[in-house]
């Protein structure tokens, strides 16, 4: 029995497209538990999964969604297209469509700019394609700098819906918000709790301590209030209810401004800049 929960949506600049802001990421998630993991997530409420090529669990995920007996619509889906597919992503799309099973993702987003390939601008005009032709139903990209989102805007005139970047209190990325602020596209937080390092911080865990909650829940509630789409990754039941437990509380202003500090622009995965994939 799925449990019905009432998590916040923010619009998708360019549709008429509603994001959950807040779902489950099946980064490192194995195949064989990704099925277990996005079910106990669906029962409990999430109804947005964050997948993609890269991560070898489409197949899973497709198989859980449909095992739930939720309709479709009720999920939203979103892949990524891998830095080796940029020359042919409308392909790429299709092949991940036909692992998922599904006739269309909600959000396609190319997963690294990968500037080395230079292909990223047309990737992102297949993108523009691919959503024209209802295979999803918004397009963005992840892991781009200002530059990058400069340059596909330029040269193909269609925005992103959204930009998937690294984001946690260690790397809040004010200047590349800023940029999103401007551009009207949406800011999404990978590796949100910084694989775990500002759990211990003592501003976190004095907060957490101040509402009852857990640092986890601390700092994943600070992303809902920036206006983050966010997505923990957990492969352990408890944790995956523990991480949605945040819409019944609200960090006040003072302290969400002394979490501002904290930003040390470290950097858990790789440099958009100069990673290549």
């Amino acid at each position: 029995m799925t449990k019905s929960l009432e998590i916040p949506t923010l619009e998708l600049p360019g549709s008429d497209v509603r994001i959950p802001q807040f779902g489950l990421g099946v980064f490192q998630v194995p195949p064989e538990k990704t099925v277990e993991n996005v079910t106990t997530a669906l029962n409990l409420g999430y109804r947005h999964i964050d997948t993609a090529k890269a991560y070898n669990n489409e197949a899973q995920v497709g198989q859980a969604l449909r095992a739930s007996g939720l309709a479709r619509e009720a999920v939203f889906i979103t892949t990524k297209l891998w830095n080796t597919d940029q020359a042919d992503a409308l392909g790429a799309l299709k092949t991940s469509l036909a692992q998922l099973e599904l006739d269309y993702v909600d959000l396609y987003l190319i997963h690294w700019p990968a500037p080395g390939r230079d292909l990223y601008v047309r990737a992102w005009a297949a993108l523009v394609e691919a959503q024209q032709q209802g295979l999803t139903r918004a397009i963005g990209v992840s892991n781009f700098q200002a530059s990058h989102l400069q340059r596909i805007v330029e040269e193909t005139g269609v925005s992103p819906a959204v930009n998937q970047i690294e984001l946690h209190p260690y790397l809040q990325q004010p200047g590349l918000r800023r940029e999103h602020a401007d551009r009207d596209i949406v800011t999404e937080a990978w590796s949100p709790l910084a694989q775990g390092a500002v759990l211990d911080d003592p501003v976190i865990t004095e907060l957490a301590e101040a509402h009852g909650k857990t640092p986890g829940q601390i700092v994943l509630r600070w992303h809902v209030q920036l206006g983050n789409v966010v997505f923990p990754k957990s492969i352990t039941p408890e944790r995956i209810e523990q991480n949605i437990d945040i819409f019944d509380f609200e960090l006040s202003d003072e302290e969400m401004a002394r979490i501002e500090p904290l930003d040390r622009g470290h950097r858990t995965g790789p440099d958009p800049d100069t990673f290549n994939g």
